[in-house]
């Protein structure tokens, strides 16, 4: 079995270390075109955009994407309370054109309520999710070639068409995550591929299995996702010191503040992702080798398997056994580990290729080490240096 291997774009910031402000890394145009170029040039599937107040507008950040990539897919995240149906079908039919059938959308419903408020969104958590439903029902219908009429509660349009359509068939699919009943139905109902953050397995596997049930009362059915952290070093004990560095400027009182601000956000996924660690440092691996030190201080997905590259390979394995298919990774530095995860990861899945190549010397020509063992690479250096 193949599997999906997608990389995530840190349109809010990135770092070297969590809760060091100094260790940062301005969100320019250019370091996330950075990024996305690495990622297409080593072969992952695909690249998450993010969306929320402290992002830079997933939209446009795609946009700018499109013409330095040609095989990635983008994974565009929409927060359907803060556009309108009809604009984000447009929208979506534009860039998949633009992209030759690349767009992937991940559909956020849920979130912080402070946030939200400030974007102008009010509603409670369940309605939300009815509001989601509208969306999804419209913004389906006018990529499907349909001429919708629809009245609800939060969304109504007349004669709504959209003239253009997309590149993929009948619309580009639909990602989704959201842990509550109301995030599960909506799933069961829309979504191409549902996402999880990542959990011990037998807490994704019970997910997978309510979705898949909810799922085939409506004869539909449902891939499945896992989002989570990676920190893969060639031995497990280099694995573990760099998850502990990567924390290693975090004190209590962060922990505290930050854990409280979590405790008041009625989601329920980051609710599931705060009582996996309960804000102590003591338990933090709460499966073999997936660690929630990252949920200390960063919201949504706070784990993070840790190990070898044997390790890691094995431990989404039992992830893949459950039903899953696609994973969207990260690392920080994002730009550095989306290499170090191919280079070491990537030769152990289904699907991926292995990136190295015997035949050339790539770090130093003759007079590099390398070419002491490897008479044809030095020959083949000489032979170049002599023609150059």
């Amino acid at each position: 079995m193949s599997l999906d291997i997608f990389w995530f774009l840190p349109t809010s910031g990135d770092a070297r270390y969590l809760g060091k402000s100094d260790s940062g890394r301005p969100v320019t145009n250019q370091y996330l075109r950075q990024i996305a170029v690495a990622a297409d040039t080593l072969g992952y599937d695909g690249i998450l955009i993010p969306t929320g107040s402290g992002c830079l507008d997933p939209w446009v950040t795609a946009s700018s994407l499109a013409p330095v990539t040609s095989k990635l897919k983008l994974l565009v995240a929409v927060r359907t309370a803060n556009i309108q149906p009809t604009a984000a079908a447009r929208m979506a039919a534009t860039l998949d054109e633009a992209t030759q059938g690349r767009l992937l959308i991940n559909v956020v419903a849920g979130g912080d309520a402070d946030e939200l408020a400030a974007d102008g969104i009010f509603t409670d958590h369940d309605a939300r999710y009815d509001e989601a439903h509208e969306f999804l029902t419209i913004w389906r219908g006018l990529l499907s070639g349909e001429t919708v009429n629809f009245q609800g509660k939060y969304h109504q349009v007349k004669n709504a068409k959209n003239f253009f359509p997309p590149v993929q068939t009948p619309h580009p699919q639909v990602y989704f995550g959201g842990s509550s009943p109301a995030a599960h139905e909506l799933a069961a109902q829309h979504v191409d591929a549902y996402l999880t953050w990542g959990e011990p397995p037998a807490a994704v596997a019970a997910k997978i299995a309510d979705v898949r049930a909810r799922a085939a009362k409506h004869h539909r059915t449902v891939r499945f996702g896992v989002r989570l952290h990676v920190i893969v070093r060639e031995t497990n004990q280099e694995a573990w010191q760099a998850a502990e560095k990567l924390i290693s400027h975090v004190d209590d009182d962060l922990i505290a503040k930050v854990q409280a601000k979590y405790a008041k956000m009625d989601s329920v996924g980051q609710q599931r992702m705060t009582q996996l660690h309960g804000g102590q440092r003591d338990k933090l691996e709460i499966s073999p080798n997936l660690w929630a030190g990252v949920g200390l201080v960063r919201g949504g997905a706070g784990t993070a398997l840790v190990g070898d590259a044997q390790t890691v390979a094995a431990r989404l394995k039992e992830y893949a056994d459950l039903g899953v298919d696609s994973f969207v990774l990260s690392g920080y530095p994002h730009l550095e580990e989306a290499y170090r995860f191919a280079e070491l990861v990537f030769p152990l899945l289904p699907g991926k290729a292995a990136h190295r190549d015997q035949q050339r010397v790539f770090t130093g020509g003759p007079f590099d080490a390398s070419t002491v063992n490897n008479p044809q690479s030095a020959t083949q250096a000489k032979t170049e240096l002599e023609t150059a």
